[in-house]
């Protein structure tokens, strides 16, 4: 019978057989890979990727099947946004902020490298990234004007808060991430207004309302969301530290604190789920399509800058003043958002039922799991790329790596 077979056929079967054969051996690598970091993490970090996934059906189910809920969260709300969420911000941050290592500050102020690295986030958070948005929206968005709205202003509003968890996770610079996230707070206060008024009313061709927002409610929103959480996290520090000991602070208390940051994060996904699951579930074509640029702005924008700066360490060779570290700070800083602002915005120039807001919700719905994978991806790529690890600051001194 196999004798009836054409020649062609056998000649395709061996050519399966031959890519099947060299295929296994990188699939076994990845496996290991794989199996090898994930026994590496605490069972913090080994449940968060399941967790989210859970909390985010669960926000879901809630928001569709407790009606009154959205009603419940807006009885109470701090700057345009729902006390709970703004709550579940503020705690997931607290920990993080308490980290860094804010007597490494001066130190790290006097180097030239500090200020290259803010000059490249600068460019990308606040001349790439709002570009990209905004061609990513009337791309995908043409006939959703309401939608491409809340879109771009999710593209304006750049990053203070989820990046820092980011980072954390994918072991990036701790230090160097809050710096840069408090110069774009700073820029976030003078920018936002002006970008609002070009890319919305300009440029985005929004006819329906003209966005005006004052630079006072974007500093009070900054000062809300990074101001809080940054002056409780220098407070515990040095608190802990001078009433007891630096030892303590960071082998005793820090392992103890740090995991209410991701359990912070946990709560705020069911919260922001359960606050807009309703409106989702009704309005699931116009969501899928806004999931769309949301999807590919944090992969291009993730990926361009980490390849960037792979790029750039490559280029410099030894003397690189880039490493998988910075990378990650780049990359996640360039890759994320302030959605608080967004929202606020929005749910303040159009209400809270608007289109507008809706698609300004949908912002972090989306970059929760798309971030969370890119920093399993981070990690991979820090070991496949054998990617020389920069120990200038992260390795301080006499400050041993602390465990979450």
């Amino acid at each position: 019978m196999h004798q009836n077979l054409p020649p062609w056929w056998s000649r395709l079967c061996l050519r399966h057989l031959e890519v099947g054969l060299s295929i296994t051996p990188q699939i076994s690598r990845a496996k290991a890979f794989f199996t090898a970091l994930f026994q590496k993490l605490n069972i913090l970090d080994r449940l968060l990727t399941p967790a989210i996934l859970v909390f985010m059906i669960l926000g879901v189910i809630i928001g569709e099947f407790a009606p009154h809920v959205q009603e419940a969260f807006d009885t109470a709300r701090f700057d345009g946004v729902s006390v709970p969420i703004a709550i579940g911000l503020i705690v997931m941050m607290w920990p993080i902020l308490t980290k860094v290592q804010y007597e490494a500050l001066p130190k790290i102020f006097s180097s030239r490298r500090i200020w290259i690295q803010i000059g490249l986030s600068m460019f990308l958070n606040w001349i790439v990234g709002p570009l990209v948005m905004l061609g990513l929206a009337w791309a995908t968005l043409p006939d959703l004007p309401k939608y491409r709205t809340g879109v771009i202003m999710v593209g304006l509003a750049r990053c203070i808060a989820m990046v820092l968890v980011w980072n954390q996770l994918a072991k990036g610079d701790g230090n160097y991430c809050a710096i840069l996230v408090g110069f774009n707070s700073i820029l976030q206060i003078v920018l936002y207004s002006p970008y609002a008024l070009l890319f919305i009313n300009v440029v985005g061709g929004e006819s329906q309302a003209s966005v005006h927002v004052s630079y006072a409610n974007v500093a009070i929103s900054v000062l809300i969301y990074l101001g809080i959480p940054l002056v409780a996290g220098v407070i515990t520090r040095f608190t802990i530290w001078y009433l007891v000991s630096e030892e303590f602070l960071v082998m005793r208390f820090l392992p103890f604190f740090s995991p209410l940051a991701l359990l912070g994060l946990l709560y705020t996904i069911l919260v922001m789920f359960a606050y807009q699951g309703h409106h989702i579930i009704h309005n699931l074509g116009p969501v899928f399509r806004v999931f769309v640029p949301m999807i590919l702005y944090f992969v291009v924008m993730w990926t361009g800058t980490f390849g960037l700066v792979f790029w750039l360490s490559r280029r410099e060779g030894e003397t690189s003043l880039w490493g998988y570290e910075m990378a990650v700070v780049q990359s996640f800083t360039a890759g994320s958002n302030n959605f608080e602002l967004a929202i606020a915005v929005a749910i303040a120039v159009y209400g809270v039922g608007s289109d507008q807001a809706l698609a300004a919700t949908i912002g972090p719905l989306v970059e929760v799991p798309v971030l969370l994978a890119l920093t399993w991806v981070s990690l991979f790529l820090s070991r496949r790329l054998h990617w020389k690890r920069t120990g200038e600051v992260a390795e301080k001194p006499n400050m041993p790596e602390i465990a979450r």
